[in-house]
């Protein structure tokens, strides 16, 4: 384990994460390492929430880093994200790590490898083409055969994972031995972890006016650029919520009005998946954000940092 201490600042979306975060890295003199999967793309703002570069109080890394038609796999986060972890422990800062995305979060802090898979390879394309001409419930027909455990674990309709499942079968690994094997959490960083909480009804109220400021802020033009360079439903950025919805929109297979409210819809859902993973994991201490507020939450976390010692 490395020996650096890193904190994390973790929760649903709308919770307040960007505004904790961010306090606390000014307090530190340090910079937010964003630990999000959709932020990564250039381009997608208001979207995903990120700060504005005119507003930001501190540097905001792990932002814009792939545009919207490449394929950002954890695994490239891992390396990445722990290049900037590393970078400010080497400077004696304390890295504040931000982000709702459990996956790519326990894929810093905790020690965690990942088949090596190759991009766009012949053995993917002949997948690909596979559930593309005979459909996806054939491919996971063929997964079920040749790793029932791995298929059990997978939706036939999530063809990118049953691909990666059949990749890895290709290569040895079974992806049900692998995903069982992520669950063993072995620190790679010395990490402090503050999770944001909110009563339910009020995230739900916090999430429902967020989409209708996005929809203001300009998220459809957004979405409407973002497709002229080359976003779809098809790559893995043109899967996050609200841009799946609006491109619809835009190929008129869905009226604006649904698609906001599937959109304020799915991201409900989505909070409560990410409260699942961050409660299942017992180093996050909680924070009740409409006691503490902000203000209140940082200085508990910089409390919380001094209790620990240098």
């Amino acid at each position: 384990m490395s020996h650096g201490r890193v904190v994390c600042v973790v929760g649903p979306t709308a919770s307040g994460k960007s505004a904790v975060a961010e306090l606390l890295a000014t307090r530190l003199g340090s910079s937010v390492i964003s630990v999000d999967a959709m932020q990564v793309y250039r381009g997608m703002d208001v979207g995903t929430a990120k700060t504005p570069v005119a507003e930001r109080r501190c540097p905001l890394l792990m932002v814009d880093v792939a545009d919207v038609d490449e394929d950002y796999s954890v695994q490239r986060f891992q390396h990445d994200a722990r290049s900037c972890v590393d970078g400010l422990l080497s400077e004696g800062c304390v890295p504040v790590l931000c982000g709702g995305t459990g996956l790519y979060l326990d894929a810093v802090i905790d020690e965690m490898e990942f088949p090596s898979g190759e991009k766009d390879g012949s053995v993917r394309e002949a997948y690909e083409r596979m559930a593309s001409e005979q459909g996806p419930q054939a491919l996971h027909a063929l997964l079920a055969e040749r790793d029932p455990d791995s298929a059990a674990l997978i939706h036939p309709n999530n063809v990118r994972r049953v691909v990666r499942a059949l990749e890895m079968f290709d290569e040895g690994v079974s992806y049900a031995r692998h995903h069982e094997g992520l669950r063993e959490r072995r620190p790679h960083y010395d990490a402090q972890i503050w999770g944001l909480s909110w009563p339910r009804e009020t995230l739900y109220a916090r999430i429902d006016a967020r989409v209708d400021e996005m929809m203001a802020e300009g998220l459809l033009d957004e979405v409407r650029v973002l497709a002229g360079r080359g976003l779809t439903e098809d790559v893995t950025a043109g899967q996050a919520i609200g841009y799946k919805e609006l491109l619809e929109v835009l190929a008129g297979t869905a009226s604006l009005e649904e698609a906001v409210e599937l959109i304020k819809r799915r991201t409900r859902r989505y909070a409560k998946r990410q409260l699942s993973w961050f409660r299942r994991d017992g180093r996050v201490r909680w924070l009740e954000m409409d006691r503490l507020g902000v203000e209140g939450a940082c200085e508990s976390i910089l409390a919380g940092l001094c209790l620990k010692g240098d």
